[in-house]
């Protein structure tokens, strides 16, 4: 699954980014994926120009985005640096869709899911309990996609996206539609792992209309039991097949 999914889920901006921006993408994806190793020191800014072809203003620049992403640090006379993954905003935009090209990452994954169990089941509460005759719309013609989807896995796991984002906003909690970029790569991430065509799973898109049932009948009890389940279950069955594919 392709990253530019993940930016399309966001409706990122579709103007051709600036140089600077370009070649930052294509150094974090590699430091994501771990071809730069956290701790060791990337090529030399004349190197890198050489490399892509740009000039080392642009290089430069490109640095500076990826260390204002928490990814390198500049040493002065010794160089540029991969700093460790706790020093990463694993929360922004740009390093959540990195991961979903990089190869599996179990840990990373499961990190995903725990924030996900830990705030969605309580985000279907409140979408029951304060979501508007709006709100609930935007859920059903998310599940609807979903159970209709005969096209891509792309346009299912896209439907599926959207039904997250809906209950977040159905919340009506500003905090928690921030979230959204952890589930849209959860979703991406959990697909490269599985290799498989969700659009078979019948369980998965009944437990999605049982949890907007829920919601629409301003069941909070129920639409937070069924939340839990519903990822509780995805996170066991994602763990378990990533570890048989190791």
């Amino acid at each position: 699954m392709s990253e530019l999914v993940y930016y399309d889920l966001k409706s990122a901006s579709g103007m051709v980014p600036s140089l600077p921006v370009q070649v930052a993408k294509e150094l974090g994806r590699r430091i994501v994926a771990g071809t730069f190793e956290v701790g060791s020191f990337i090529d030399d800014e004349a190197s890198l120009a050489e490399r892509y072809q740009v000039s080392r203003v642009v290089i430069r620049d490109a640095v500076k985005i990826l260390v204002a992403k928490g990814l390198l640090e500049v040493r002065r006379g010794i160089g540029t640096r991969v700093r460790s993954r706790d020093q990463w905003i694993l929360w922004d935009d740009d390093v959540l869709a990195w991961h979903i090209t990089a190869s599996a990452d179990a840990n990373f994954l499961k990190t995903l899911m725990d924030i996900r169990i830990a705030f969605e089941p309580k985000a279907a509460r409140w979408a029951a309990e304060r979501g508007t005759n709006e709100d609930i719309q935007a859920i059903e013609n998310a599940v609807l996609q979903m159970e209709h989807e005969q096209g891509s896995v792309e346009n299912f796991v896209k439907a599926d996206a959207l039904f997250h984002k809906a209950v977040l906003g159905a919340a009506n909690n500003e905090f928690l539609k921030s979230m959204e970029g952890v589930i849209y790569s959860a979703l991406l991430v959990s697909v490269n792992i599985t290799n498989k065509d969700p659009r078979e799973n019948d369980v998965t898109v009944n437990i999605h209309r049982e949890l907007y049932q829920a919601i629409a009948a301003k069941d909070g009890n129920k639409a937070e039991a069924i939340s839990e389940k519903l990822l509780s279950d995805a996170s066991k069955r994602l763990q378990k097949e990533a570890h048989e594919s190791k």
